[in-house]
């Protein structure tokens, strides 16, 4: 059995679709969408491990950081993870279209459940964003893939042009959120973050026009029956899944079964391994693959294992960084004063600052533009050499001192250019590389990488008061570094089994 083409072959040509900045006016739709999203997921995300940690008195959770850290790593982790389902149930239920706007709905509950001051509407509420969230993110990715014809050459740049449509959120978001957070009731700042979903939602409706066929229907299947054998597997696994999550947070609210958030936060890291074995075992022996299929699987799987490593840096962001900031972190510039939380806008700014410029330097350098293999190593070994930069400055604020926020402010500018490396190459290659009838699947491998990533960044998080900091930082720049130079060395071998995917 042959299978089928990859992803946006069958989309129509929309070659003489120049009306947004050259692209597809779709694109605008997508880009605002995410804008949106990224505003609410970061907005949040820049106040959560401050919320846990702070004092009750302060309207805070209490948590000491190592639950805290297990509680950031499991909700950032599950976020992605849930993209796997999320892509299953678009490519054979609902098509990306719908998948993007129910998940939407669901992660603007989720903001405003949190918005209400109880323990319950708060995990309620990172509960109802896990699910959006895996609903809407690898969805909107193949989207925008679709967009494109295959072989069109604006693919690379009009991913990049997405991405700066994530970062101009996620940089206005903490400034929002973060300001409401901090300095007014950690709550006004969930709402907000709600606010910004809800017009991501009423962009993205009255955009829908402009997205022509694309997502607008799940993947053909074989025959009627094979649908309907997905609708009831769908019903099986959703129902029993719903049932057993009720059940078990029943008997923990009864004192029946008692558990705490790290030991929760524990079993989700093994089920995170378990997923991710037994998905690729899957993968790789199922299905008639021919050999150059094969071999681009190959390839899907060392990105996965770059992503985990790089996501397992890059997004201590949120976690060890920020804990960084708001504790040995001088937080004023000439004499004026900011929340530690902005410090999370810095990455998002130099996104913006230097998206369009490594665009342009793709384009421009042609046949000399480095492949995709390098460009991971790169990313690798930048986000590294962040961590390693970090080292003195951790030294420095050993005896209790509060550093330069330029330390922080150099960090995320390396990490930025290490993630325009890594990451909308990375998202691109994914709609390439995978066969048409998993595309959204195979996005969500993408997000698995994340996911991973994510579990472990967060539970680094948990040894930041019981670690030496100068200490975990050099470990943490070494693992990239390493990793990084060792796929610059088998790159070519890489770029082999890629195959004509460029």
């Amino acid at each position: 059995m042959s299978m089928p083409a990859r992803a946006s072959e069958g989309a129509p040509t929309r070659l003489d679709d120049r009306a947004f900045f050259g692209h597809p006016r779709g694109l605008s739709t997508l880009f605002f969408t995410e804008m949106w999203e990224r505003f609410s997921y970061y907005g949040m995300r820049a106040i959560l491990i401050l919320f846990m940690t702070a004092a009750p008195s302060a309207g805070g959770l209490g948590f000491d950081v190592g639950v805290a850290g297990a509680v950031y790593g499991l909700y950032t982790s599950m976020v992605y993870m849930t993209s796997l389902p999320g892509g299953w149930i678009a490519d054979r239920l609902i098509g990306q279209r719908r998948a993007v706007l129910y998940g939407g709905i669901l992660i603007a509950s989720g903001h405003f459940s949190m918005a209400v001051p109880s323990i319950t509407t708060f995990y309620l509420g990172l509960l109802l964003i896990v699910i959006g969230t895996g609903l809407l993110k690898p969805n909107i990715s193949v989207l925008v893939g679709q967009l494109y014809p295959q072989g069109d050459t604006r693919r690379d740049a009009g991913f990049s042009i997405y991405y700066m449509g994530i970062n101009t959120g996620a940089f206005f978001s903490p400034l929002v959120c973060g300001y409401l957070g901090q300095r007014v009731n950690w709550h006004l700042g969930f709402a907000a973050a709600g606010v910004g979903m809800v017009f991501g939602l009423i962009q993205y409706v009255l955009g829908d026009k402009h997205l022509g066929e694309a997502g607008a229907r799940p993947a053909p299947t074989a025959s009627p029956a094979e649908a309907d054998a997905n609708w009831r597997l769908a019903k099986v696994l959703g129902g029993g899944g719903a049932l057993a999550l009720v059940t078990f947070v029943l008997l923990v609210y009864a004192g029946i079964v008692p558990v705490t958030p790290t030991q929760i936060a524990d079993a989700a890291g093994y089920l995170l391994l378990v997923t991710t074995v037994v998905f690729f075992a899957w993968l790789f022996l199922s299905g008639d693959w021919t050999p150059a299929e094969r071999k681009r699987l190959y390839v899907i799987g060392v990105f996965f294992l770059c992503a985990a490593l790089f996501w397992s840096e890059f997004e201590q962001a949120g976690s060890t960084l920020n804990l960084f900031a708001d504790r040995a972190t001088r937080n004023s510039i000439l004499g004026a004063n900011f929340p530690s939380s902005w410090f999370q806008s810095a990455n998002a700014l130099f996104i913006i600052m230097f998206a369009p410029v490594f665009a342009w330097l793709w384009i421009t350098l042609g046949s000399r533009e480095p492949s995709s293999p390098i460009k991971f190593a790169f990313g690798l070994m930048g986000v590294g050499l962040g961590f390693a930069l970090l080292v003195p400055a951790a030294q420095a604020a050993a005896p209790g001192t509060l550093v330069s926020p330029l330390w922080l402010i150099a960090t995320y500018l390396i990490h930025t250019w290490a993630e325009l490396c890594l990451s909308p190459v990375g998202l691109s290659s994914m709609t390439k590389l995978a066969p048409a009838r998993v595309a959204g699947l195979m996005m969500g491998v993408w997000f698995l990488g994340a996911s991973v990533g994510n579990f472990i960044g967060g539970r680094l998080a948990s040894f930041y008061e019981s670690f030496p900091l100068p200490s975990l930082f050099a470990v943490v720049a070494g693992f990239g570094i390493v990793f990084g130079l060792l796929l610059l060395v088998f790159s070519k071998t890489i770029k082999e089994w890629m195959g004509d995917v460029r």
